[in-house]
């Protein structure tokens, strides 16, 4: 079936007569609001939004899109910083009206519903001294990042988001609701933990959570001059530290506020945000290397409970800021890869900034062809992300991102995490899949055939052989 693209008066009232939530199209209240995203710089015009009440709602959204051939945009709760969630004449479903949160404190689960934000779950699972991996602001969508695999301070010592994925409630493109676990649609449950929004829209996520209630955590800064002794300090220490402590690097500029001090606002910096999950006896001989180095400008490091930690960098990164990301996976940070870094640390804007997440540890006891996220041997993600809120500095901060990715890129393992792409073309998408990417076209043809949820960093289905 051919999509056409544009919503047409048809299934604008198909949608009407089916619909517990809310049918918003343009010029009408409340609009411009529901296809605002995180991300400024993203500006599209939906056919209609569809704000789903429930799972029914989702399910007459995809059969209206399927049966008219309309084209289809999945909004979760979060973020959207390559504004796939959005598209220009279509249909957007949205599901952050679905945000609820369940725990099961005896079987140490919980269930969240697809329009969540990672701060709703936290919220509900630290009251029972209990977390799930999740990424590091607690306003990013908790569909979005665990679709595409889920990378957070937690990685080192439980893995990535999808390694504690349990099943997922699945609305596929014919309106077909089903469940995908190890014991039920294992092939669809497969392509979920890492293949993105291409097999339907989830509804629902049941994830398995740790025992994890108040952590030592904080930025240790140094001089920018410091980056290249830092990252060479950092290359050797992390891997063979103890999986409960976690350390991304960055580059950036110190916020002019609280809890900094006052003499270091506004300075550029190198440093590492450390954190440490395990027992609190052991975390003092687990961050004594830590201390120990360098001759830092600030250690902040402290005891703070987990959302508290998870929450930190959302008043720096609020809705409506200018933003352009590039991504990488590393298996290691080269000699030559430390001189990119040292060229590019001074960034171009105060929000403009450089991490290198860790994604070893258990990560790293998932095989690549368990799950569909290939890249099981990389030790690293990064992430170039320019950044400013006013949209004349646009193109300084995207052209500053794209020099320094390009001069990063030959040291990489060739992929990306896909959360941290923008629209950058099929070669990039095929990258990102590797080995594992045959195997999600031909799942895609047999759950998708048509392409319906296309509006991603898609995977074509399978020619029929």
């Amino acid at each position: 079936m051919a999509l056409s693209g544009e919503l047409s008066q048809a299934a604008l009232e198909a949608l009407r007569g089916g619909l517990r939530g809310r049918l918003l199209h343009p010029g009408q209240e409340g609009y411009d609001a529901a296809r605002a995203v995180w991300n400024g710089m993203i500006d599209r015009q939906p056919g209609a939004i569809v704000r789903c009440a429930d799972v029914a709602d989702v399910m007459t959204a995809v059969r209206t899109a399927h049966e008219h051939g309309v084209r289809l945009a999945v909004r979760g709760g979060g973020h959207s910083a390559s504004g796939l969630a959005l598209c220009d004449g279509g249909l957007v479903i949205d599901l952050s009206a679905m945000h609820g949160v369940r725990v099961d404190p005896a079987a140490r689960t919980v269930t969240a519903e697809g329009g969540c934000t990672l701060g709703d779950v936290d919220h509900a699972t630290h009251a029972f001294g209990l977390a799930t991996p999740f990424g590091i602001i607690s306003t990013s969508g908790v569909g979005g990042l665990s679709l595409g695999g889920g990378s957070g301070y937690l990685t080192r010592h439980y893995g990535l988001t999808i390694d504690n994925l349990l099943a997922a409630d699945v609305v596929l493109a014919d309106g077909r609701f089903v469940t995908a676990s190890a014991e039920t649609h294992p092939d669809l449950f497969w392509a979920l933990r890492g293949g993105g929004g291409n097999f339907g829209v989830v509804t629902a996520f049941h994830f398995r959570c740790h025992p994890v209630h108040h952590v030592m955590a904080g930025p240790v800064l140094y001089d920018l001059a410091d980056t290249g002794a830092v990252l060479r300090w950092y290359r050797d220490f992390l891997p063979s530290a103890p999986e409960e402590l976690y350390g991304f690097f960055m580059v950036g500029t110190v916020p002019p506020a609280p809890p900094f001090p006052e003499a270091l606002h506004g300075r550029h910096v190198c440093g590492i945000v450390w954190v440490y999950s395990g027992d609190r006896e052991d975390a003092d001989a687990a961050l004594a290397p830590v201390r120990e180095f360098g001759s830092p400008l600030l250690d902040g490091i402290h005891e703070v409970p987990f959302p508290a930690l998870q929450s930190v960098f959302d008043p720096l990164y609020p809705p409506g800021l200018h933003s352009y990301w590039r991504g990488d996976f590393f298996t290691e940070i080269t000699d030559e890869a430390i001189a990119v870094h040292e060229r590019f640390a001074e960034v171009p804007t105060p929000l403009s900034t450089m991490h290198l997440y860790p994604i070893d540890g258990a990560a790293h006891r998932v095989g690549r062809d368990e799950t569909a996220f290939h890249y099981r041997e990389a030790t690293w993600s990064a992430v170039i992300v320019g950044i400013d809120p006013d949209p004349a500095n646009a193109d300084r901060v995207r052209d500053w991102v794209v020099r320094y990715w390009e001069a990063l890129h030959p040291s990489s393992a060739g992929g990306a995490y896909v959360n941290f792409m923008m629209e950058e073309g099929h070669d990039r998408v095929r990258a990102t899949y590797g080995e594992n990417y045959a195997r999600l076209a031909r799942l895609k043809a047999r759950y998708d055939p048509d392409n319906l949820f296309r509006h991603n960093h898609n995977i074509p289905p399978a020619d029929p052989a």
